[in-house]
Parts: structure tokens; sequence; C-alpha cells
């Protein structure tokens, strides 16, 4: 887990809390009132292997999405894909699933950007988005998915669906009891996460930070040429 932010673009801060966001908000507040199984921050990193291996599964329903093969998935493409597996979402809820994966507006979902998209989907279990999850063959992911959103539970300490810079070094600090260091660090993972520099982390926000420490938006082209 290197530096995270910093690595070509910046991502876009953002604006007033769409819907979709204060759904995920409350979707976060409502699992953390279920608790955690993790007990340390380090039980979170040994899990990054298994995590990785099975989000690139995912690949192959990216491809299926990007239409056009470029490497990204626009907001067309979104929409043509839900189409076809015949799911019911309005033009207002794809406009901000896509917008809200979209965190440098490039007018594109990249792969690690989709990874979050799926893992957001999985998160909003309404009516409508439990139907996606079914029809774009997600069953198998639970389980990863389920982890990450364990491990954001494990770091928001007051179950208020936020990660605070205190509550990352609380969480560090459980896991290295002692090590004078473990202020330094956790302060620099949540400066990895807070992508909008506005004090708190999102679930969004934690996902694209997981992105980047698992190494996802790195190499995927070198993946496809093996």
């Amino acid at each position: 887990m290197g530096g995270v932010v910093g690595k070509g673009d910046s991502p876009r801060h953002s604006t007033a809390a769409t819907k979709l966001e204060q759904k995920m908000v409350e979707a976060m507040q409502q699992r953390a009132q279920e608790g955690t199984s993790l007990r340390s921050f380090n039980s979170v990193i040994m899990k990054f292997p298994k995590i990785d291996k099975s989000l690139r599964k995912c690949k192959i329903i990216f491809q299926q999405f990007d239409e056009d093969s470029n490497g990204e998935i626009d907001q067309l493409e979104l929409k043509n894909c839900f189409q076809k597996l015949d799911i019911s979402f309005t033009d207002e809820e794809i406009k901000d699933l896509f917008e809200a994966c979209d965190i440098y507006e490039h007018m594109g979902m990249k792969f690690n950007e989709f990874i979050v998209f799926l893992c957001l989907v999985y998160l909003l279990n309404d009516p409508t988005v439990s139907e996606a999850r079914l029809r774009m063959g997600l069953g198998n992911l639970e389980p990863t998915f389920e982890t990450l959103v364990d491990a954001f539970v494990f770091l928001d300490k007051n179950k208020d669906g936020y990660v605070s810079k205190s509550e990352v070094i609380e969480a560090i600090n459980e896991t290295s009891a002692g090590e004078r260091s473990s202020g330094r660090i956790g302060v620099k993972r949540f400066e990895e996460m807070d992508w909008d520099k506005n004090g708190t982390v999102t679930f969004k926000e934690f996902l694209f930070a997981f992105t980047r420490w698992v190494g996802l938006d790195e190499n995927d082209d070198d993946d496809d040429d093996e």
C-alpha cells in the first residue's frame, strides 16, 4: 500500500451529494449496525491478493458493456447494456450511477471505475438494483463485495456512513499498538482515500482508493496481452 493519489490526473471534487450518494451513506449506516468480522487493518491487507484476483474476473463483464472496445464505458453503452438485460433503470438513475463512478470526468468509466460501479450496484439493495445484480451475474462476486463493505464498516467507528481521519488513525493504532509511526501511517492512508479533501471519506472514495491499493488501475492492458 504505497502512495496512491497523485498519479496522472487528479480526481474531480464532489459537488452537492446526489440522491445516489445519499442512498450510499444510508446503506452504509444500516450495514454498520450489523457490525464487522474484521478485527484489525492488517486483516484487511491480508485479503488484498484474493480480492484482486476476484475483481479482475469482472473484466469479462466490463468487455460486455464496452461495446466499441475502447477501454471505457460511456453513458450510452451503460444504457444500452441495461436495456439488453431488461433492467428498468430511468435515464436519471443511469446518469447518477455513471457520474458517481466517472471520477475523472473522462465521460467514460475505466476498469477500476467499473469495479466501483459494480460494488455500488451490490450495495444499493433496492428491488431494481437487486434485479440488476442477478442479470449481470454478480452472484459469485458477492463475497468479495461484502468484504469491501466489511472493511469500510471496520473503519467507520461511529457508524455514521463516513470515515474520518481520527477513525483511520484509530484503526491503524489498533493494528500497530505502540508503534511510533502508526499515527503518520493513518494520516497517509486517510489522505489516499479523501479524494475531494473535505475531511471525510465516503464508501465510493474508499473503493477508488482500494482499487489503487490492489493495483487495479495499473497493468490492465498488460493483463490483456498475456
